[in-house]
């Protein structure tokens, strides 16, 4: 039996895969490639205090703030507080971020007010972190990598996890994996979006799979629009341009070439997600074309191209020079809601940890501030493992049935329906909703779990119910707020109320109830 399996390769899952290799066996599993994850794709850079001019209270008040009144103080707390240590025990491991006169070099991001954002390559900090800690885990002989193993459910008796139900997509098999401690770091849920900066495997079947296990699931209505992916005619695809490069000084610019923000925020370009993303949005409807101009043509064009190597060579690779102007318009990036986690990323069920994107932690509130997201994978995962090592062992296994089969006539179906839940998030859950378009989508998804009718233990009718889950979930919790607040906008109510100064709690087989903040 397995002493660790963790489910996902991306940061948190790659960091706790190498904090638990000293403590016993670890198995990681990944659905597709081992670099297929948002950290990999990572461009702005890691969040922590690690300058004299700034202290953890400032990086505290900054993610408050951004987090619009949702956010839990003691987990914020918890990562300002430790998150320059982690770093610091990064660097000591050899990580190597970028460096100015001897010093690291620091990037300014919306939300925050002081330059506290590490980069690594200039504009690659998610490829060279992950990649260093691929390096560790792949010459770590404790550590074995599977790659393109699909968790189907967890392996749960009585309230406690004991492994995980898998397909081997190589043996085309059912497998049960057991293990004392199952940590879940399978990200978020953008990609059940048609426009998102995510991997196409980043559908929240992870979350689906906890809420299926009696889970609570917080605050999924929130989902992050990033403000700028570049736009690209007649393609879905969304590559991400970096927050570092309004950090920079790029600017926004509408059809007449006005700096439409200036008016809007005092941070202008710079102000938190949620606000920018929504005001391209409208901009966009206003000009009646479907993206702004991010201008770069008033910088130094060397010193962008020294600071965004990889940005500049994918916009060239499209016929866009980044030195010049770009078109840019949102994308789905990041799920700010998901499993209930407490300070130690413990979930509702025992020896199952969830941390990285998919745990709701508190600290994004309603809102991620930039480059929060990877600095949180470090400070909690390394928690989790402290936590995990005092559970002690595993007493007598249960057993667990071989499940599910493979019916390849159902695949057609399977995708049909990713590509119609797809259209429908962007189109009754997007960056502006309303009851209208909410109630719409939510009589679709109860329709499809008609269509779905009994459980019938096939791999593709158990992926169709994840991602029809998934879909409920996020528009169950935006149809009950009716305000606006974060990454949740309304156009039918527009302000924010001190009523839903609440997190939304969804279990299954239970009604939506609500939470206090900071009364966990």
């Amino acid at each position: 039996m397995l002493k660790y399996l963790v489910i996902g390769s991306g940061l948190a899952g790659l960091y706790t895969a190498h904090m638990a290799s000293s403590l016993g066996s670890v198995l990681v599993v990944t659905k597709k490639a081992l670099r297929d994850s948002n950290s990999f794709n990572a461009q702005g850079g890691i969040a922590a205090v690690t300058d004299i001019e700034d202290n953890p209270e400032i990086h505290f008040t900054d993610t408050v703030i951004a987090g619009r009144g949702l956010c839990e103080n003691k987990a914020v707390q918890v990562l300002v507080q430790e998150g320059p240590q982690r770093i610091k025990e990064i660097i000591g491991e050899g990580m190597k971020f970028d460096t100015e006169n001897g010093k690291l070099s620091l990037g300014l991001e919306g939300g925050h007010h002081r330059k506290r954002i590490l980069h690594a390559g200039g504009d690659s900090t998610g490829r060279y972190i992950t990649e260093f800690l691929i390096s560790k885990v792949q010459n770590d002989p404790n550590i074995t990598i599977r790659e393109n193993v699909s968790v189907i459910d967890f392996l749960v008796r009585d309230g406690v996890c004991y492994g995980a139900r898998c397909w081997d997509e190589e043996r085309n098999c059912e497998e049960l994996i057991y293990a004392e401690h199952t940590f879940l770091t399978s990200g978020g849920t953008s990609a059940i979006y048609t426009r998102t900066t995510n991997p196409e495997t980043t559908i929240g079947d992870g979350i689906a799979m906890a809420w299926k296990a009696g889970c609570r699931i917080i605050d999924m209505e929130f989902i992050q629009f990033h403000p700028t992916s570049l736009f690209l005619e007649d393609s879905p695809k969304a590559f991400l341009i970096s927050e570092a490069v309004r950090g920079e000084g790029a600017w926004l610019l509408d059809k007449n070439g006005r700096r439409f923000m200036l008016p809007v925020h005092e941070l202008a370009e710079l102000a938190p997600r949620d606000i920018v993303a929504r005001s391209i949005f409208k901009q966009m409807a206003l000009d009646d074309r479907p993206y702004v101009v991010l201008s770069l043509k008033h910088l130094d064009p060397d010193k962008i191209r020294s600071r965004f190597p990889n940005i500049l060579a994918k916009c060239a690779e499209y016929g866009y020079d980044l030195t010049d102007w770009i078109p840019v318009a949102p994308a789905a990036h990041y799920t700010v809601g998901g499993v209930a986690s407490d300070l130690y990323g413990r979930s509702d069920i025992r020896r199952l940890y969830v941390c990285g994107e998919i745990a709701s932690t508190g600290i994004m509130g309603a809102n991620r501030l930039a480059s929060n997201s990877l600095i949180e994978c470090l400070v909690f995962a390394h928690r989790a493992i402290e936590v995990a090592e005092e559970c002690g062992p595993v007493g007598e296994l249960p057993h667990f049935d071989l499940l599910y089969h493979k019916d390849e006539s159902a695949a057609e179906r399977y995708f049909a329906l990713k590509r119609q839940i797809a259209h429908m998030m962007n189109n009754c859950s997007g960056i502006i909703r309303s009851e209208l378009l909410l109630s719409t989508g939510l009589n679709l998804v109860k329709k499809e779990l008609r269509e779905l009718g009994d459980v019938k233990n096939e791999y593709y009718d158990e992926a169709s119910r994840k991602l029809v889950t998934v879909a409920g979930l996020i528009m169950t919790g935006a149809r009950f707020r009716r305000e606006s607040r974060g990454g949740h906008y309304r156009e039918d109510y527009p302000m924010l109320s001190e009523e839903y100064a609440v997190h939304t709690v969804q279990r299954a087989g239970e009604k939506l109830t609500t939470r206090k903040v900071n009364e966990q």
